[in-house]
């Protein structure tokens, strides 16, 4: 690895590395452009394809895949065992991000964390795009007010973003409205093929600038809407799997935080006696097992909202009251 590589690594671009700064006989800037239009900015993400999605490219033979595959290597080793100490070591990275409620926050063990993905659901008016509305805000926020200081890629699906709503939320904690706001990049979302095409231009955009959070605000929706036969199940599940997938290694790539909000629906088995709310996330096991932190969001008193660890690693299955005003997300008052 060259000493410019080092430097551009640990100044600018933190723990990955750009593909422009890799250059060689066998991986030429052709070749760097055919990978960036297929979504591969970086060396981690070539390592995070499959060699037939990398064959899949125009232009790309078996034999230049393995090449290619051979020189990132030599940079980004795969397929290799670390010990449980350096993985420790590796997430002193991950960076948590504050909700805007301290028992919130309590709750998460600190916040919204980098690297993973969280899944928030609920009913309608349980405060998921209150939720996503505030972490906008609270992400660009100086790491010692438990901000992430940097910006947010938000990408709206039901068309319930308002800037002006941003604009409360910032004056609630003392930033510049109009800063803020340009650290937001918005995008709106009408089909499921475009939600994932977005994910590809976030990650060109996400290699080249500072992001600390990618908000989805629903993930579902749209998928619902496109495929709503039965017969369409298995393909919906398929498509949703994948682009699950690319949520998780956008996070592992770029150390920034996923944020998808949920829909619920009623759980035909769930009414039995002893079930007090027979509800469930949409998309099955297939959200549910790329999700790193599930919460589930329910209405309480008033303008109260109760969250709940529905599943997570670390977190113990525990409850938090919050509350919602102007200034977004805030502790409840008893």
């Amino acid at each position: 690895m060259s000493k410019r590589l080092k430097k551009m690594k640990l100044k600018k671009f933190h723990h990955f590395i750009q593909l422009i700064f890799f250059n060689n006989k066998e991986f030429n800037v052709g070749d760097i452009n055919k990978l960036k239009s297929a979504g591969c900015n970086t060396i981690e993400s070539v390592v995070m394809h499959t060699h037939k999605e990398l064959c899949a490219i125009r232009g790309f033979s078996d034999s230049k895949v393995d090449k290619i595959m051979e020189a990132v290597s030599k940079i980004f080793p795969t397929h290799s065992f670390i010990s449980a100490t350096t993985s420790l070591e590796r997430r002193a990275n991950v960076i948590k991000i504050t909700t805007g409620s301290s028992q919130f926050d309590q709750l998460l063990g600190g916040g919204i964390e980098t690297m993973s993905v969280t899944e928030m659901f609920g009913e309608f008016r349980t405060g998921k795009t209150q939720l996503c509305h505030t972490l906008a805000v609270t992400t660009q926020l100086p790491s010692h007010l438990k901000g992430g200081n940097g910006k947010v890629a938000y990408i709206d699906t039901e068309g319930t973003f308002r800037p002006e709503r941003i604009a409360q939320i910032a004056e609630r904690f003392g930033v510049d409205q109009t800063a803020v706001l340009d650290n937001i990049l918005i995008a709106r979302a009408y089909t499921h093929e475009q939600q994932f095409d977005l994910l590809i231009e976030v990650a060109a955009r996400m290699a080249e600038d500072h992001f600390r959070m990618l908000i989805i605000d629903s993930v579902t929706s749209l998928f619902r809407v496109d495929f709503s036969g039965r017969g369409e199940l298995s393909e919906r599940q398929q498509k949703l799997g994948k682009m699950m997938n690319k949520l998780i290694k956008i996070s592992e790539e770029f150390n920034v935080a996923v944020v998808i909000t949920n829909q619920v629906m009623s759980d035909p088995g769930g009414g039995a006696m002893f079930v007090v709310d027979p509800k469930k996330p949409i998309g099955g096991h297939v959200i549910a097992h790329a999700s790193t932190t599930r919460l589930y969001l329910r209405k309480g008193k008033g303008e109260q909202r109760i969250v709940k660890i529905y599943d997570s690693p670390n977190l113990p299955e525990a409850e938090a009251t919050f509350a919602i005003d102007t200034g977004g997300i805030i502790d409840a008052k008893d």
